[in-house]
């Protein structure tokens, strides 16, 4: 199953080479009360929550939404936590790593940018997106959030004028 040679892809990579939930107090760990946060599940992992304890599932309009207990055996954290704060998207020209625009509310490192990350964990994200875009349910998947970056670039872009 390619989700399980891309999860595996980061296994032992992170965006620091240190705990980086030390910046935040594990920000991207925590759902809002009341709110439906979490991590967008990739097709086919939402089978791997179902009846995990503290795990919750919330069907959306864009996938599978899955918000943790806040803290887990990192061995099972889905692909969306593994690649944090960062997306593969697709372009004409093939995949290429953004900082994920949905990441700036929670995450100090989105602001820094990828130079600021471990350079081996930023290549690790950019070959699990040229894994999961020779996949054709992953591709949808990351057409879908290319759009969703892209939006948000687009958004930001007009709100500061440029």
């Amino acid at each position: 199953m390619v989700l399980n040679e891309a999860r595996s892809l980061l296994e032992q990579l992170t965006p620091l080479k240190q705990d980086c939930g030390t910046l935040c107090g594990g920000a991207c760990c925590r759902s809002l009360e009341g709110e439906a946060t979490g991590m967008l599940l990739f097709p086919g992992e939402e089978d791997d929550y179902v009846g995990l304890d503290g795990w919750q599932l919330t069907e959306t309009k864009q996938g599978w939404l899955v918000s943790c207990p806040g803290t887990c055996d990192r061995s099972i954290r889905p692909l969306a936590c593994r690649i944090f704060p960062l997306l593969p998207v697709l372009r004409e020209d093939g995949v290429h790593v953004a900082v994920d625009a949905r990441a700036r509310a929670v995450c100090p490192l989105s602001r820094q940018g990828r130079a600021a990350m471990d350079q081996d964990f930023v290549e690790a994200v950019r070959q699990v997106g040229i894994l999961l875009a020779g996949d054709e349910e992953q591709r949808t998947m990351l057409r879908q959030l290319t759009d969703i970056q892209d939006e948000l670039v687009a958004l930001r872009k007009r709100i500061r004028g440029k």
